[in-house]
């Protein structure tokens, strides 16, 4: 299971955002294998929220599926 973090980021010129990071696993489709790895989470254009992330291996874009945003 993946761990949620929030960090508060403020920005210049602008008031203080939010940003949202999952910690957990993801699969990578070049290594066919199971990646530990840190990214951030993003909300597409559907509502649903997803954690994108590097694999540490190989470098490949590695993206997982959270589920609908609130």
């Amino acid at each position: 299971m993946g761990v949620l973090c929030a960090q508060i980021t403020p920005l210049e010129g602008e008031g203080v955002s939010m940003t949202e990071s999952y910690s957990g696993e993801f699969y990578c489709v070049k290594c066919k294998a199971k990646r530990q790895a840190t990214g951030q989470v993003v909300v597409n254009d559907k509502g649903t929220r997803m954690a994108k992330a590097t694999c540490p291996t190989c470098s490949t874009n590695l993206n997982r599926i959270l589920g609908k945003a609130t």
